[in-house]
């Protein structure tokens, strides 16, 4: 017998009390820019036990516009954007060159908590790139010179050997370049901070950058 999927998405609830606390947030308590704030939160849902916090999704338009989106991980945030890394030529990075914009969200259930992010996208530097390749673990950079992300697989057994040999190389070289390996980072136009709360009158406070600084502004939920 197959799954009811009605019956059962009428049974789940979003923010059961066993599981999520919803804070207060006052915006007027909020500071001028956004970073101080995501650096709370962030640090705030790893203090409250989120899974995984530093994924997130990521939201971009192919050659012919069409969108697409995945998850992928924080790599850093500072005043020069929020960063994450791929293959140049997998399909984030050819329509990141088509078109250099995205968009990220994060999703902390625990805190009833969203963020999104909009922005340009540029890459970083080889070097950079690199650099922040060879300081995450081995595992990582084995998955990196695996390459060939987003070509079409022939078997399970090709992925099998090609892994093996890239743990090989990873475990005996750990500075060993993926030279398709890029370090891109989105500066953000607008930066958006979206606290649940119990009665549903959900709190969104939007920053926009103007090009000489940062305005904040609420939105309807």
């Amino acid at each position: 017998m197959g799954t009811d999927l009605p019956a059962l998405l009428r049974s789940l609830r979003v923010w059961d009390a066993g599981t999520t606390t919803l804070p207060p947030f006052d915006p007027d308590t909020a500071p001028p820019t956004p970073l101080p704030l995501f650096t709370d939160w962030f640090a705030q849902a790893v203090a409250a036990g989120q899974p995984e916090p530093h994924t997130m999704s990521l939201a971009t338009a192919d050659e012919e516009g069409r969108p697409d989106v995945r998850i992928v991980m924080l790599h850093g945030a500072d005043p020069d954007g929020w960063s994450f890394a791929t293959h140049a030529g997998s399909r984030k990075g050819r329509a990141l060159e088509a078109h250099p914009y995205a968009a990220l969200a994060f999703y902390w259930p625990v805190l009833g908590r969203q963020v999104r992010v909009r922005g340009p996208v540029a890459p970083a530097p080889y070097e950079e790139s690199q650099a922040d390749l060879h300081a995450r673990s081995t595992g990582a950079l084995a998955a990196a010179l695996t390459g060939r992300q987003s070509e079409e697989l022939a078997s399970a057994d090709e992925l099998r050997d090609a892994s093996a040999a890239a743990w090989t190389t990873a475990r005996e070289n750990p500075s060993e370049p993926a030279p398709t390996w890029t370090l891109y980072r989105l500066r953000p136009d607008t930066v958006e901070f979206f606290q649940g709360v119990a009665d549903r009158a959900h709190i969104r406070l939007e920053y926009r950058s103007t090009g000489f600084g940062w305005s904040r502004g609420l939105l309807w939920p």
